[in-house]
C-alpha cells in the first residue's frame, strides 16, 4: 500500500500567488456508498429514485443509483485541502466558483478522488483569491464525476 500524498504546503500569501500553474497531487480515493448518498438525500431533501431506490435505479441506463452532481461537487471542498495547505495565513473560505461541469455519473460503489491546478491568483481587500480547478476523477473512468474552478480566499 502506499502512502497518501501529501498536499502542496506554500507560505503565506507570497507562496500562494507563486503556486499559480502548480498540478496538484491526487488525494486518495473515496468509496461512495449508498449510505453517504442517502444522507446527502436526507439533508438536502432530494430523494429522486435515481439516487435513493437501488432496486429501480438497477433498470437505470446507468444500472445502479448515483450520487447527486451537488454530493460530488461538495466533496471537492473536502479534497482541496488535502492537496494544497496554505500557511501563515488567518484563514481561508470557499467564495464560490466559476464553472461546475459533471461530465459523468458517480455510480455507487465507484471511489472518487481529487486532482487539482492553481489557475490564477488575485489580490483582494486583505488576502488573495485563488482560482482553483479541482476534478472529481472517478476509479476505472476517462470523464471525471465533475470538474470545478473554485474561487477560495486566504487572508493575511
Amino acid at each position: 500500500m502506499t502512502e497518501p500524498a501529501s498536499p502542496l504546503v506554500v507560505e503565506g500569501l507570497d507562496g500562494l500567488r507563486s503556486a499559480v500553474g502548480a498540478e496538484l497531487r491526487p488525494t486518495e480515493w473515496l468509496l461512495i456508498d449508498q449510505p453517504r448518498v442517502d444522507a446527502f438525500a436526507d439533508v438536502t431533501g432530494d430523494h429522486q429514485w435515481i439516487h435513493v431506490d437501488p432496486e429501480r435505479a438497477r433498470e437505470s441506463p446507468f444500472g445502479s443509483t448515483i450520487a447527486h452532481g451537488y454530493l460530488t461537487l461538495s466533496l471537492c471542498n473536502f479534497f482541496l485541502p488535502q492537496m494544497l495547505s496554505v500557511r501563515g495565513v488567518s484563514m481561508g473560505v470557499n467564495y464560490g466558483a466559476n464553472r461546475v461541469r459533471f461530465p459523468a455519473p458517480v455510480t455507487v460503489g465507484s471511489r472518487i478522488r481529487g486532482r487539482g491546478e492553481v489557475l490564477a491568483c488575485d489580490d483582494v481587500p486583505g488576502g488573495v483569491q485563488a482560482t482553483i480547478r479541482v476534478t472529481a476523477e472517478i476509479e476505472g473512468r476517462a470523464k471525471p464525476g465533475c470538474v470545478v474552478e473554485t474561487l477560495n480566499r486566504w487572508m493575511a
